[in-house]
């Protein structure tokens, strides 16, 4: 007994570890009053304010756009293919549900090396942002 629990703790040690970045955005989401939503002119304005972290924001907004055209593209033509060879609706959708989510990552690798996004903090860029955005608000 006291195996599987040294186990278990072995294991809940391991994932919280893997997933402490998490910690850096709770302050913004188990608030009491939620964030008001911002706009694209909220980021841009944001993006020209801040000449440290601005520019790696606006990389990382340009990386998404690779991860949805990545998945537009893997999505469609996943379903295409398998609806020409099948004609089966359910294999057509779980095909475009599949390559929606291969074009996605897909797209991000691709992004993460023409981005050089792996020489950037992203993460602390959105923080920075979002502890702006915070300011800005109140």
């Amino acid at each position: 007994m006291g195996d599987s629990r040294s186990f278990a703790d072995g294991i809940k040690g391991f994932w919280e570890e893997r997933l402490s970045f998490l910690e850096n955005y709770t302050r913004f989401t188990k608030r009491d009053t939620p964030l008001p939503s911002w706009s694209s002119s909220d980021v841009e304005e944001f993006i020209a304010s801040d000449p440290v972290h601005g520019p790696t924001l606006k990389t990382a907004r340009e990386a998404a756009t690779f991860g949805v055209t990545g998945a537009a593209l893997g999505a469609l033509s996943t379903a295409a293919f398998a609806w020409r060879y099948s004609k089966s609706p359910h294999g057509a959708a779980l095909s475009f549900l599949g390559g929606g989510v291969f074009g996605w990552t897909f797209g991000q690798e691709v992004a993460n090396h023409t981005l050089q996004l792996y020489k950037l903090d992203t993460m602390a860029a959105q923080v920075k942002f979002m502890e702006w955005w915070e300011r800005k608000t109140q």
